[in-house]
Parts: C-alpha cells; sequence; structure tokens
C-alpha cells in the first residue's frame, strides 16, 4: 500500500521535513517514489510547499496521507473533511482494590 508520509531532513536542532510518497512498509529515510512537497515548522508562520497536482495524482492512485499528513493537506485546503487525531492521548488507569 503506498503512503503519503514525511521524512525529517536538515541540521542538528533545525528539522525540515520533505513529503514523500512511497510504501508503506519501507524506511521513510529509503527508497521513494515521488517528493510532493516541503514542510518547515520552526519558521513563523510554518512554511508549507505542496505539489497539489501531484499529491492528487497519488490519492487518485489509492495513496493513504498518515494523520499528520490529512490534517496539513485539510489546513491547504487540498482534501476537504474534518481533522482526525495524530498523536492518540493515552488514559491514566486506576486499579480499584
Amino acid at each position: 500500500m503506498l503512503t503519503i508520509r514525511m521524512s525529517r531532513v536538515g541540521k542538528t536542532k533545525r528539522p525540515s521535513y520533505r513529503i514523500l510518497v512511497q510504501e508503506k512498509g519501507r524506511d521513510p529515510w529509503g527508497t521513494h517514489l515521488a517528493i510532493v512537497g516541503h514542510v518547515d515548522t520552526l519558521s513563523k508562520p510554518k512554511k508549507v510547499d505542496l505539489d497539489v497536482e501531484a499529491i492528487k495524482h497519488w490519492l487518485s492512485k489509492g495513496a493513504q496521507p498518515s494523520a499528520t499528513i490529512h490534517n496539513i493537506l485539510v489546513d491547504q485546503k487540498v482534501i476537504e473533511g474534518p481533522k482526525v487525531k495524530a498523536h492518540p492521548t493515552h488514559k491514566v488507569v486506576v486499579e480499584k482494590k
């Protein structure tokens, strides 16, 4: 299955991210099919450069965006729909005696 996800690049303590299309089981720093964008999260405001046509092409081919990429695509109005929870919250379980 194809996935659209981020791969961290950049210097130490100065990360930037590439948005890649690759097989789901592959290493994020390994072989990819296409680079469809870049994200710089440290700049104010956050810089997002997307190749919208390429993203729509890969989505039509069946590629699934990760939760973070899905939220970025909703922010940039590439796709419609609600945002998804990218990081699950952990509930504290208290045992009763």
